[in-house]
């Protein structure tokens, strides 16, 4: 999350990395992260090294991109606004752009978070690496309906609480989204 949204400042703020590297993010963005799940089982072998590339590269470039998209929404005059009542390029940051552009930002995390959740369980799923998905599929193949039952309860019990508390971060920082 930290990586995904200071790059994504970076590339908001500096058009000729934005011109560089967004071509490569946007190509990450598209891949399946499984399509690459072999490659990081013979890089880091099987295990949470692996785990934590393949959550990086799931999340990571929807991060960067809401990140963009919220700075690229700012309202030009609310900045130009704070830079004629003397504040700095900081202060502008700060009080303006980056609460502006937080919505955006907390929304992709939101969304990035759901896609890693689903890509690593379904790593586990079909790559035999440790986990509750590698326990729900072996549970199936070895017929136990019951507990490949409960592994599909407790994987979305806890997608849910994954979102909730995401959601709930969210209203604690952007207070005024939503308000009238």
């Amino acid at each position: 999350i930290a990586a995904g949204v200071l790059i994504g400042f970076l590339l908001a703020y500096t058009q000729w990395a934005r011109r560089v590297f967004l071509p490569y993010i946007n190509f990450i963005r598209a891949l399946p992260p499984l399509g690459y799940i072999g490659l990081l089982i013979v890089w880091f072998g099987i295990g949470d090294t692996t785990k934590i590339w393949l959550l990086f590269l799931a999340a990571f470039p929807t991060i960067v991109l809401s990140t963009i998209d919220g700075v690229d929404a700012v309202n030009r005059d609310r900045v130009n606004s704070a830079y004629s009542l003397g504040a700095s390029k900081a202060q502008a940051f700060v009080h303006v752009v980056f609460p502006s552009a937080l919505p955006s930002i907390m929304n992709g995390i939101r969304l990035a978070v759901g896609f890693a959740w689903t890509t690593v369980v379904a790593a586990e799923l079909n790559n035999g690496i440790p986990g509750i998905g590698a326990l729900a599929y072996l549970s199936g193949t070895e017929l136990n309906t019951p507990l490949t039952i409960a592994c599909i309860i407790v994987i979305g019990i806890a997608a849910l609480v994954l979102d909730g508390i995401i959601v709930a971060v969210t209203k604690l920082v952007t207070p005024w989204v939503g308000k009238e």
